[in-house]
């Protein structure tokens, strides 16, 4: 192998590896599933999907995954949605601060965790 492939090998690796994707949707932001029709609040992000493959079918993995907790009529429940699927719910109004206090914990650096009795 020439050196000049050897480094353009490597340089190619390092990009790919170095290549962050920002997901588009923040935790407390109301969204809505474009196939199933709910709406609900995002809780979490996984960078790409944390479960098996085999579950996923033809959905790429390798995008941002969301937690969204939705409404039901037996109560609260979790989601597990890629990126692809969800959207910005137009004419929602954001939750309130009251509302975040409620659904996560905010650390001093501005970011939110989920309360997990809230969800109860």
């Amino acid at each position: 192998m020439t050196i000049f492939k050897a480094t353009f090998m490597c340089a190619k690796r390092i990009r790919l590896m170095t290549q962050a994707r920002t997901a588009r949707f923040g935790l407390g932001q109301k969204v809505r599933h474009i196939h199933h029709v709910f709406y609900g609040l995002v809780l979490d992000v996984d960078a790409r999907y944390q479960g098996p493959i085999e579950d996923i079918g033809s959905i790429n993995p390798e995008q941002p995954f969301y937690s969204v907790m939705v409404e039901t009529d037996d109560g609260v429940a979790i989601a597990y949605a890629a990126e692809e699927a969800l959207a910005v719910t137009e004419g929602v109004e954001p939750i309130s601060e009251q509302e975040q206090c409620r659904l996560f914990t905010v650390g001093s650096n501005g970011r939110h965790a989920p309360r997990v009795h809230a969800l109860q």
